[in-house]
């Protein structure tokens, strides 16, 4: 069987946030926010040189950064945007061509809401999930306290 004939791998990370929903929501869509807790310094050894947003569906983003004296451009395109509930997108980084699929959905909690965030890519990336698990993570960690 050929990893195209395989199912996806599916990588689930969730997170609590002590905000509410809009709050969390609209941070993936901020280019100043994605700096503080996605990309750059403040979430691991690299420079964010750009972080460029077309907030709509059908719109696209970069996220250009260097890492190790290697640029790297992550890039995707919105598939779906129900503000403040759900965002979908496709993910990849120009160097290696491949594109994944990020699944974001916000419940409303008590205490401020609850993140749940789902990434489905190629089976090929199957050794991968638990370094993506990890890392996808330590970002919504980041996001936590960049809205505290």
């Amino acid at each position: 069987m050929t990893d195209a004939a395989k199912p996806p791998v599916l990588v689930t990370v969730q997170h609590n946030f002590p905000v509410v929903s809009e709050r969390v929501f609209d941070a993936w869509l901020d280019p100043a926010m994605i700096g503080t807790w996605m990309m750059g310094r403040g979430v691991r050894d690299e420079d964010l040189l750009h972080a460029k947003i077309d907030a709509r569906v059908g719109g696209r983003f970069s996220f250009l950064v260097r890492r190790q004296g290697q640029e790297i451009d992550h890039i995707g395109t919105y598939l779906e945007i129900d503000r403040p509930r759900r965002l979908v997108f496709t993910w990849g980084t120009v160097q290696d061509g491949a594109t994944s699929r990020v699944i974001i959905d916000i419940a409303a909690t008590p205490g401020g809401c609850a993140l749940t965030l789902t990434h489905e890519m190629d089976a090929a990336w199957a050794p991968m999930q638990d370094r993506i698990r990890d890392s996808w993570a330590k970002m919504l960690g980041s996001l936590g306290t960049a809205l505290a």
